[in-house]
């Protein structure tokens, strides 16, 4: 967007119908338009700082590129018209204007210019208003008055206030012929391979506490809103409550410097560690806050890590420097930025994007992202979440997809316009509350995570193989007599407690909170050769016994094919698979004649079947038969898929339409 705006302006120069280009960007972006334009023009071009003074100087000996902030043009857009008068007004992260109400926007829109031009990858967050907002800037035509806007998209009801969208394509065609558009997912060809992965961190037990004061105040002021409209003093301290808990998922110190307990910068620590060996790799840090990136930069100090520091309290001057030696430095491994450095940088000299916490909005997300997995990125990109397990900071995670819809509605026509509905209002606010604060909810977070292999533990050895290399020398999976859970066991070559490090990272994602059932492994040992030759001796000749039912060997061959089936062990596949054939049958017709509980009994049974089959077929120990399928829904077998199906028969509040079909496929598998 950068580069398309410096061409325009430089072929309206080439033109003569432009003389003077004013542009407001963000006061972090300044230096990088600079940069742009010096690379990609051979116009003139000058910065605005300082005093108002200094900057009236600026306006009265104006160059082709006049560079200002927004916060600049609240006390000077009267002045810019006065003595600099542009011929063409160019906004940098244009949904700074995107509500009309606010001193800001109003003070650019008193700009005046001949052309304008509005960049922005996000014109619409939340709602259309949005949009109405940003397009009175260009052409206040277009959309024409609020009033007729509203009358002409929303959906009023009897007291005139916003219920639900209409129109919504026909508001894509008044605004399509305004608009050059190029989505990332239609350039994803042009870009290096994305990596997405989510770390989940318990909290420490003093987060926990603090967490949880704040936890019950927000219950306490939700439960009050369900009954009357809370006061504006009570809003204020709702919204402070939740921010504070946003806090605590990263750390105490942040509300408290006494407190410096921080479970996330110990995950952290392992990701610096392996990215400092690898002397081509950078590495861009974000948070919220800056208490939080205070932590990190004392981890970088100990690490011996050079890096960046970007934040709102950095001078703009200064930021210049930092930004520069974090891309020509090579000493200077880490970027450590707020949102202040989220927007408009390129930093194409990063592979690694880490979020330390996770902001409201998903647009902010990618905008974060997108610093490094942009245009002219040579390398493939990891992006790496830290999520607080548990907390309204773990149930963000499946938020927001509304506003997304919308946006892609109303720009690309993608999707059914029809079906986008207006969530907005006091009670709908709270609605989102009570489902973030909702700990029983399920959370859908796939959109962040990979899908999981169906044999995890597999999937587990290749990829620690993957990670190790020819350090791994075995991975297998026992199952101890005592319980139904097996243990991992990974054999190193050496160093096992360094490596147990890296692998448990490994664990948590295939095994992690959210990710796996109450029979899947849940334990995970590293031991090293020498350690793992001296025990297999020592049962060979008796002294010590194994207390295992069975041993899986995942690596170096479990990937292998098994040994062909016998005719007995066939026999008995077939008997299994033809038994829970029948059950589920039974359980489509007593579904059709609303006999909820006994099609749950003949799924639960169907599962419980396969799941018998599949052990025989892959040599796992038999399915625990369970006494009573309501207190232990889960304690039957060792194959994620029926784990799933029976989750999804505990979430189906009386209706089992998809859990039926959900067994269904799975026998067909």
């Amino acid at each position: 967007k950068t580069i398309q705006a410096i061409a325009a302006c430089a072929l309206l120069h080439r033109l003569e119908k432009a003389k003077r280009v004013l542009v407001i960007t963000p006061a972090s972006l300044k230096t990088e338009w600079e940069e742009q334009i010096q690379k990609f023009s051979s116009l003139s071009c000058q910065l605005v700082f300082g005093p108002r003074a200094e900057r009236r100087k600026a306006y009265c000996n104006p160059v082709f590129f006049t560079v200002v902030n927004y916060e600049q043009m609240l006390a000077d857009s009267l002045e810019v018209n006065q003595w600099l008068r542009p011929d063409v007004v160019v906004l940098d992260e244009a949904q700074r204007i995107k509500n009309w109400s606010t001193k800001t926007s109003q003070a650019i829109k008193r700009l005046r210019s001949r052309y304008a031009f509005v960049l922005t990858g996000t014109p619409i967050e939340n709602r259309i208003d949005e949009l109405h907002s940003i397009m009175g800037f260009i052409n206040p035509t277009v959309l024409g008055s609020l009033f007729r806007f509203n009358r002409d998209f929303y959906i009023l009801d009897e007291r005139g206030r916003p219920a639900g969208y209409q129109n919504l394509d026909k508001l894509h065609e008044r605004v399509a012929p305004y608009i050059l558009r190029r989505r990332k997912s239609a350039v994803e060809t042009e870009l290096p391979a994305r990596t997405d992965r989510t770390f989940f961190v318990p909290l420490s037990p003093e987060q926990k506490g603090a967490y949880d004061d704040h936890e019950a105040q927000v219950a306490r002021l939700t439960s009050i809103a369900k009954r009357r409209p809370l006061t504006q003093q009570e809003q204020d301290k709702l919204m402070r409550e939740l921010a504070m808990m946003r806090m605590i998922c990263d750390t105490n110190y942040i509300l408290n410097p006494e407190e410096r307990a921080c479970p996330k910068l110990k995950e952290l620590q392992n990701i610096l560690e392996e990215c400092r060996d690898n002397e081509e790799v950078k590495v861009i840090i974000f948070s919220e806050w800056q208490r939080m990136l205070e932590l990190v930069r004392e981890l970088c100090e100990s690490l011996k890590l050079g890096y960046a520091w970007h934040t709102g309290s950095v001078p703009q001057l200064r930021r210049r420097g930092e930004i520069l030696a974090f891309k020509n430095d090579p000493k200077c491994r880490v970027f450590l930025s707020t949102d202040s450095g989220s927007t408009g940088l390129n930093l194409q000299v990063a592979s690694v994007v880490v979020n330390c916490d996770l902001p409201w909005n998903p647009a902010k997300l990618e905008q974060r992202i997108a610093r490094a997995w942009r245009k002219h990125q040579l390398r493939s990109v990891t992006v790496i979440n830290l999520v607080s397990e548990k907390t309204i900071e773990h149930r963000m995670l499946g938020t927001l997809a509304n506003k997304q819809a919308l946006a892609d509605g109303v720009l690309d026509q993608m999707g059914d316009l029809k079906e986008i509905k207006l969530q907005s209002g006091g009670q709908s606010f709270i609605a989102k509350i009570e489902q973030l604060m909702n700990t029983t909810a399920p959370i859908q977070n796939q959109a962040v995570r990979k899908p999981l292999p169906v044999d995890r533990s597999l999937g587990f050895a290749q990829m620690a193989r993957e990670r190790l290399g020819e350090t791994l020398v075995r991975c297998e999976e026992r199952f101890p007599q005592s319980t139904p859970h097996s243990v991992l066991i990974a054999v190193v070559d050496r160093d096992a407690p360094g490596w147990k490090v890296k692998l448990e990272s490994l664990h948590q994602e295939f095994f992690g909170p959210g990710l796996s059932d109450p029979l899947a492994p849940t334990e995970l040992q590293v031991i090293d050769r020498a350690t793992f030759d001296a025990l297999e001796q020592m049962i060979s000749l008796g002294l010590i016994t194994s207390s295992s039912r069975v041993n899986r060997l995942l690596f170096p061959d479990g990937a292998s094919a098994p040994p062909a089936l016998s005719a007995e062990q066939q026999q008995a596949i077939d008997a299994f698979k033809l038994q829970a054939g029948r059950k589920i049958k039974m359980a489509r017709l007593l579904v059709d004649g609303e006999l909820l509980d006994e099609a749950r009994e003949s799924c639960m049974e169907a599962a419980l079947l396969r799941t018998k089959g599949l052990a025989v077929e892959k040599r796992f120990p038999e399915p625990l038969e369970f006494k009573n399928i309501f207190t232990q829904p889960y304690a039957i077998c060792w194959d994620p898929s029926s784990v799933e199906i029976l989750r999804a028969l505990d979430n189906a509040s009386g209706d089992y339409n998809n859990a039926v079909r959900a067994v269904e496929t799975a026998l067909k598998s």
